[in-house]
């Protein structure tokens, strides 16, 4: 059993609202989501819709996931490719 429970939240861009600058910024149900689970253990990694869109092919999606989960060693990812 792992020392910490991780959550991957794919946020769409129901979770965001733009600042006045046009930049995308978490809206209060998204902090407070995240806030909540940190508290309660969760090490929560988020996938923002504006940095997957971005992603041009499985591959590069692939090692934007490793990246962003950091797995170590001891860990392994399985993706479902349905």
């Amino acid at each position: 059993q792992p020392d910490a429970m991780r959550a991957v939240e794919v946020d769409g861009p129901w979770h965001f609202a733009k600042n006045p600058a046009g930049a995308f910024v978490d809206n209060g149900a998204t902090r407070l989501k995240s806030r909540l689970l940190r508290r309660l253990g969760w090490d929560v990694v988020r996938v923002p819709f504006f940095e997957w869109d971005r992603l041009e092919t499985p591959a590069a999606q692939d090692a934007y996931l490793r990246r962003k989960l950091q797995w170590s060693s001891s860990c392994s990812l399985t993706v479902d490719s349905d």
